[in-house]
């Protein structure tokens, strides 16, 4: 039966009398684990900063109306000329209107579906910023605010006021930050708007938004459906664009065919609108993985190196403790035992490294007009992470504690001491 007392003091006392080299593969671990926590919490952090930067402005589905030509011309009507070739030049879209018909039920449907996180209406229209003489094009959208901030974080986007103030206030506008600067205006002035069909209206700033893109910045604007129904003198049913969020991206493609074919309207996924930034996504997240991995084995194979010294210093005592009635079995038990010592101890303190790196990266200021709401650098402190980097720190050096373990437990005791 195995004396684990026994051996655990040997071990205890051979880590203690090689300090230094205990210490050295101590470190090892440490300085491993701390690096790969440190490491894939800052870059799993940026990489969620960049995916929010698409994902929150952007729905899972996009259903709207699209303006493009008749499929089937009026000359292929006609069935005296169906086995002619005929050729249509200068095909123009067909009249079609911008309003989704039958919206409300659409999105009752919509929010029905059990992969459905939530179907918010909008009412998009181009109109002119009015200042005096000067008159800007821009674009206006109608909005539900308080629902769009649940479901597309629009609070990270607006630097000044508040989505609830765009709800409240009758008549209220969350105006592009860009269009703000170049009309020199504040919250609470009243900026005039005038859609394409003609027309003056002022409405109250109860805001700034800022995406982040300084193009959309300078045009893009929102106000409430109400009001935007009542600036286009629509009903208020009128409804041009259903943003659709889902619980998992994946369905995505699926359900926005489902909706073309069902609904005739066009549907467009975030995957194949956003393809090129699904593909960036893939390839950071494999290279964060990629050298955290390395980082980790780096690690391993430095311990193994200093075990596999230590017991060849440890010759002379292997011998002995085998003379003194140690079995094979027992040797490798202490010399695995300072290996899984090591493990712990080196695992323990590169957890707290790593923490404590990623705290304080998580405190350097961090200024980007892409994300105004961001004020330090992002860092992703997911439980998972730790967890991992820990059972790593105890399997590497167990298996590198394994085989310098295994060779010491054949070792003949009769030659070391002849030897000596």
């Amino acid at each position: 039966m195995t004396n684990w007392k026994v051996i655990l003091n040997i071990a205890k006392t051979h880590l203690l009398t090689k300090i230094k080299q205990t210490s050295t593969a101590a470190l090892g671990v440490t300085f491993g684990i701390g690096s790969y926590i440190t490491l894939v919490c800052f870059m799993t952090g940026l990489n969620a900063m960049l995916d929010d930067l698409i994902l929150n402005q952007t729905p899972h589905i996009h259903v709207y109306n699209e303006i493009e030509p008749s499929k089937q011309q009026p000359v292929s009507l006609f069935d005296d000329v169906n086995s002619s070739f005929n050729v249509v030049h200068s095909i123009k879209p067909k009249l079609s209107q911008k309003k989704i018909h039958n919206a409300v039920p659409i999105i009752d449907f919509l929010e029905g579906n059990k992969n459905v996180r939530g179907a918010l209406p909008q009412v998009k229209t181009q109109i002119f910023y009015v200042a005096g003489s000067i008159e800007i094009g821009g674009n206006l959208t109608g909005i539900n605010s308080v629902e769009e901030t649940k479901l597309f974080n629009m609070s990270d986007y607006i630097v000044e006021g508040s989505a609830e103030a765009l709800e409240q206030t009758d008549n209220g506008i969350l105006l592009g930050i860009g269009i703000a600067k170049k009309m020199s205006l504040k919250v609470g002035d009243r900026v005039q708007v005038s859609p394409i069909n003609g027309g003056i209206f002022p409405l109250k700033i109860v805001g700034f938004y800022q995406s982040g893109i300084a193009d959309l910045d300078a045009i893009q604007s929102f106000t409430s459906i109400k009001t935007i129904q009542r600036i286009l003198g629509k009903a208020n049913n009128y409804i041009t664009d259903i943003n659709i969020k889902l619980f998992d991206i994946e369905q995505a493609p699926s359900l926005a065919k489902m909706i073309e074919q069902q609904f005739k309207l066009k549907a467009i996924d975030i995957k194949t609108a956003n393809a090129q930034f699904e593909t960036g996504t893939s390839i950071r997240n494999l290279i964060t993985y990629a050298v955290s991995i390395t980082l980790l084995i780096v690690a391993g194979f430095g311990i193994y190196n200093i075990l596999n010294m230590l017991i060849y210093e440890k010759m002379n005592d292997i011998a002995i403790l085998k003379a003194t009635g140690f079995s094979g079995k027992d040797v490798q038990l202490i010399f695995m035992s300072q290996a899984m010592i090591i493990g712990f101890v080196g695992g323990i303190l590169g957890l707290l490294i790593g923490f404590g790196l990623a705290s304080l990266i998580d405190t350097i200021p961090f200024q980007t007009e892409a994300l105004p709401t961001v004020e330090t650098y992002p860092i992703n402190m997911n439980p998972l992470f730790f967890i991992i980097g820990f059972s790593f720190a105890m399997l590497s050096t167990f298996l590198a504690g394994y085989l310098p373990s295994k060779k010491a437990r054949k070792i003949d005791p009769v030659k070391i001491i002849r030897g000596q």
